[in-house]
Order: C-alpha cells, then sequence, then structure tokens
C-alpha cells in the first residue's frame, strides 16, 4: 500500500482538532475562542463547525427558496451609499474620490425604491455593516442580511403574516434537512430544542410591557425595550405560550427609525414590528411612509439631512404602494436557532470591534 503525501502541514499545530472538539466546561484540554478564530481554517474542520455552517447554509437556502416560491424577486442593493441608512452614528465612512460615502448599515432604502418600481415583492441577502462599538456575544460590525419587502392591499399585518409563515417554513425544514447537523451541534453544545408554533404568536407591545410589569420590571409605556427586558420577556413568553419564536407588534414611535408609519389611531405608536429566538431580536420591521410629504416631515423631525436622502424621498413622489418589510441576521438566526452563546461561532470569519483577522 502507497500513501500519498498530497501538502505537507506544519510539525506543530496551533490547536488540536481533539481539543477543540470538547464541550465548553468539560474535563481536559479545550480552545478558547481567540484562538480558534486566530486559526481558523483549522478549526473549521472540527465536525461541529462543519455542522454550524451546514445549518447556516440551509437557512439562507431556506429563506431564499421559501420567499421565491410566495412570488418575490431577489434583487442587489449598491453596500455604498450616499448616506446612513438608518441614521446615527454607528455607520463606516469612506473615501469616495473627492467626495464621501458610507458602508450600507441595510439595504433599506433601495428595497422601497425597488417596490416604488414595481416590484411589489422583493428580497436581498448581502453583507451590512455595522460601526457599533459593541463587545457582546450578539453583535458584529459586519454580518450578513436577509432583508425583505412587500407592497400590502389591506393592512401591514399582509406582510407581517408573509414574514412570520417563511420563518415557519424555515424552521420546518432545518429539522427535516438538517437533523444529522443539529444533534452534532448539541453533542458539544447541548441546548433545548427549539419551539415555535403555528400560526407565529403576535404579540402587542402594549401587552409586552404588562407582562414585564406584572413579573417587577419599571417600564414606562414608550421605552424601548433592553437587551435584559429582552431576555427576560422571551422567558415570560415561553412559559406562558410555549414557544421560542414570537412578533412583538406596535412599537412606539418615538424609538423607530424616521420611515417607520404612525399607527393612524395612535400617533405615539406606529405600524412596526421586532421578531424574537429565544428572548433575542432577530428581525426589525415596519410599515414604511409611502408618501415624501409625511416622510420629509419625520426626515426633519429626526435631523436626517435632507439633501443625503433627497433621492429615497423622491422615490414616493410619483406613486408609491404601500409597504413593509423587514431585515434579518443570518448569523443570529442560526446562533439562537441551535441555541449557541455567541455570535462568533456562527460567523465563519467575523468581524468585531476587536477583530479584522483573518
Amino acid at each position: 500500500t502507497k500513501v500519498f503525501v498530497v501538502s505537507q502541514a506544519a510539525a506543530q499545530l496551533p490547536l488540536q482538532i481533539e481539543d477543540a472538539m470538547r464541550p465548553d466546561n468539560s474535563e481536559g484540554p479545550s480552545v478558547n475562542q481567540d484562538t480558534r478564530l486566530d486559526n481558523r481554517v483549522i478549526d473549521l474542520r472540527t465536525p461541529v463547525n462543519q455542522a454550524v455552517f451546514r445549518v447556516e447554509a440551509a437557512i439562507c437556502r431556506l429563506y431564499r427558496d421559501t420567499l421565491t416560491a410566495k412570488g418575490f424577486v431577489e434583487f442587489h442593493s449598491p453596500k455604498i451609499i450616499p448616506a446612513a441608512s438608518e441614521g446615527g452614528a454607528n455607520v463606516f465612512e469612506v473615501s469616495y474620490f473627492k467626495g464621501q460615502a458610507y458602508l450600507a448599515q441595510s439595504p433599506q432604502f433601495y428595497k422601497q425604491m425597488a417596490i416604488c418600481g414595481d416590484f411589489t415583492k422583493v428580497f436581498t441577502i448581502g453583507a451590512v455593516f455595522r460601526a457599533e462599538d459593541s463587545h457582546t456575544h450578539r453583535h458584529l460590525c459586519e454580518f450578513v442580511g436577509m432583508d425583505v419587502e412587500m407592497a400590502f392591499n389591506e393592512h401591514y399585518h399582509e406582510v407581517l403574516q408573509v414574514i412570520g409563515d417563511t420563518f415557519i417554513a424555515m424552521f420546518k425544514g432545518l429539522e427535516t434537512q438538517c437533523a444529522e447537523e443539529i444533534a452534532m451541534v448539541n453533542k458539544q453544545y447541548p441546548a433545548e430544542p427549539f419551539e415555535y408554533l403555528e400560526p407565529s404568536l403576535i404579540l402587542p407591545y402594549k401587552e409586552g410591557i404588562a407582562i414585564l410589569r406584572a413579573n417587577g420590571v419599571e417600564i414606562g409605556d414608550e421605552d424601548d425595550l433592553s437587551t435584559p427586558n429582552e431576555k427576560l420577556l422571551g422567558q415570560l413568553v415561553k412559559e406562558k405560550y410555549g414557544t421560542d419564536f414570537y412578533i412583538l407588534d406596535k412599537y412606539p414611535l418615538s424609538v423607530r427609525p424616521f420611515y417607520t408609519m404612525p399607527d393612524p389611531t395612535n400617533q405615539r405608536y406606529s405600524n412596526s414590528y421586532d421578531m424574537f429566538m429565544r428572548g433575542e431580536e432577530i428581525l426589525s420591521g415596519a410599515q414604511r411612509i409611502h408618501d415624501a410629504e409625511l416622510l420629509t416631515q419625520r426626515a426633519i423631525h429626526h435631523k436626517v439631512d435632507l439633501h443625503k436622502v433627497k433621492s429615497y424621498i423622491d422615490a414616493f413622489r410619483y406613486g408609491a404602494y404601500p409597504h413593509a418589510g423587514g431585515g434579518i441576521g443570518l448569523e443570529r438566526v442560526c446562533m439562537l436557532y441551535l441555541g449557541l452563546n455567541n455570535i462568533r461561532k456562527t460567523s465563519m470569519f467575523p468581524r468585531d470591534p476587536k477583530r479584522i483577522t483573518p
């Protein structure tokens, strides 16, 4: 028998595959996260990482296939843009010949402009950039955004239903297509099976606030949810309704972006929603303002530079469908579905405030 060496490995490896395969807090040598990420090519060879990124690929594939079957058109938006798409200072500024530009915080403006261009159902999958100096288990400076936008006829809940149904289809697909991979991940990182309701639970924001108050949380009617309160509400919803996935509807207008449609029955609230998995946000969305004058008023209220968003606002001057949508973080969905404790486990080459290599 002959053995041929196709490519010779270095005599000393920076980490051992066997060590990288051990569960957290187990006996024997283990490999910390920074060492794994510094030597990602070797770390990816573990059975668990092979499984994680196959599950992540399946999430992306199921999302695309489900929406395509529902009549959506996939499009690709620019990542170099003239204005911060989400407002605020959490944006990467880049030089653009003799001027300046920004890395896209989301494809928000462009998916709405596609709707105005008679593509009534669109989605996109692509890189999203956030210059947030956040050192948490769930934040990245670059992640894969899965965005969706859709015109509706009577009520924005038509869109809410489509997005909720899409998640249900994704969860069912993962159960049938990735059972072996999920079991492999659970061997090293044990987690409770992901549970969901069909149809998805839609909880009014006011009711979510009431549930928190009933459990000792001091929070105002129009306060945004802090991360600890999101986690607590997720636990309480799981206990009461038996689901890890739910939708929180009708957020206060004051905590949402300028293009969010106010609730016509109560201007303190909005036609907006977030979706949660295991108590953490994985989608933020809303009905968008489709009237140029109201959009201008809201932009001024939020101190948005009108010159920089002129082409966006002008898109609504020629007639526009009422529409709504949302933006999803792929890595966060994968992390929470598998019950992992850090988003860097579901980003093959993560970018955060302290890491720009490999």
